[in-house]
């Protein structure tokens, strides 16, 4: 089933034709066309019931004795079929908020996450009865493809900056949602226009531990950092020493040297200067 449109004219024109039928019934029934006159009054009255009112960003949904027959997008008033029910659809854009769901990512670790969904009918037809509620649909559909997202994903990357993860790539993982997302609620006639993650964290019960991990990358990625960068210091001043004076340096010397500089550029604490003043007689 697909939404299809149904015959519909101006409403005020509508009501101008229906007047002047039941003004003309009217007339011939005085007149002595008493049954033509019943014929074009009833006509009249029928085609006033069909008189339908659609708001902005609103449609309405037509049923002729249980069969559909086609979707008034257009607001205004409308005239159109007489005898059929008339179901209003909305069109506006709309947000569906997720709970705040408990799921083991990619590494098997439980995480918390929760996403909004903006979405809006396309398709009336579809969204009325492909599906029992298309509402609810979309709220359960949403909660199942954000679990299955989430267990995709590892949280963290812990150093594999080339892996994608829930933490550290929220655009990606969000259009990988919406996607998903888009898949499934095809059948109800919904367009998911975007979704975002709202809420992402550790489990209470594994949250401290994660936490001392990340401190934990953290602080050696940093003395990685530093060791570089001493190294280099060090190699740079051996080089400039050669370079630049008439020093000689043994080999003993250079790896003091070296040892010493290490010390006070890795050291966290401030480096104590020892001065040498010589040999005391």
């Amino acid at each position: 089933m697909t939404e299809k449109p149904v015959f519909h004219i101006n409403g005020y024109l509508g009501l101008i034709l229906v007047l002047v039928i039941l003004g003309l019934g009217v007339y011939l029934s005085v007149v002595g066309w008493g049954v033509l006159g019943v014929i074009l009054v009833v006509l009249a009255v029928l085609a006033a019931s069909s008189l339908t009112i659609i708001g902005p960003n609103q449609s309405k949904v037509l049923t002729f004795f249980g069969r559909y027959i086609g979707t008034i997008k257009e607001s205004g008033l409308y005239l159109t079929v007489p005898l059929t029910t008339k179901t209003t659809v909305s069109l506006r854009v709309r947000n569906f908020n997720s709970a705040i769901l408990k799921v083991n990512d990619l590494q098997g670790n439980p995480v918390e996450i929760a996403a909004v969904i903006v979405f809006k009918v396309v398709d009336t037809s579809k969204a009325l009865f492909a599906v029992e509620d298309y509402e609810k649909f979309v709220e359960i559909q949403s909660e199942s493809a954000i679990r299955h997202v989430a267990s995709e994903y590892a949280y963290d990357n812990f150093g594999d900056h080339q892996a994608l993860t829930l933490r550290s790539n929220p655009t990606e993982v969000s259009n990988h949602l919406t996607e998903e997302l888009q898949a499934r609620l095809e059948v109800a006639g919904v367009q998911i226009i975007e979704t975002r993650l709202t809420h992402l964290a550790y489990a209470t019960e594994i949250a401290s531990a994660m936490l001392q991990r990340q401190q934990s990358q953290a602080i050696l990625s940093a003395r990685k950092i530093i060791v570089e960068g001493a190294v280099s210091i060090t190699e740079g001043a051996i080089e400039q020493l050669a370079a630049e004076t008439d020093l000689h340096l043994t080999d003993n010397q250079k790896l003091q040297l070296i040892n010493n500089m290490m010390v006070s550029i890795i050291n966290e604490r401030g480096s104590q200067p020892v001065i040498n003043t010589g040999k005391v007689e």
